[in-house]
């Protein structure tokens, strides 16, 4: 399922992202073709066609003559650095701002998200 509060081709993006993160695509093997996407996801076909070329723009598929994309040599690892960065900036960077206006810190932070982890 797409996630419909971002732009159609930025979901089919991350729909693929997160399929190359799971394994369903793994690297060297090919992904769905945009007309294959666009069907399924029942988008026009552009849609599905600039979610795809996104990726091949950021590196994480390829595009070969006569098979279509493939998952880029990488992909996962370039992935993970990628959603690494943005989690430390859209969730770490706002808890440790408001652990400090409460006075909260950084050691009893560590021990209050261990002790919520177990």
């Amino acid at each position: 399922m797409l996630d419909e509060s971002k732009p159609l081709f930025l979901a089919v993006a991350e729909q693929i992202e997160d399929g190359i993160l799971d394994a369903t695509y793994v690297e060297g093997e090919t992904v769905p073709s945009t007309n294959e996407l666009a069907a399924f996801l029942r988008i026009n076909p552009a849609t599905a066609g600039k979610g795809l070329n996104r990726l091949v723009d950021a590196g994480v598929l390829e595009k070969r003559r006569g098979l279509g994309m493939v998952v880029a040599p990488g992909a996962v690892e370039l992935l993970r650095r990628r959603r690494r960065e943005a989690f430390a900036q859209n969730y770490l960077a706002p808890l440790l701002r408001e652990a400090a206006q409460l006075g909260i810190t950084p050691r009893e932070l560590a021990q209050m998200i261990t002790k919520e982890a177990s």
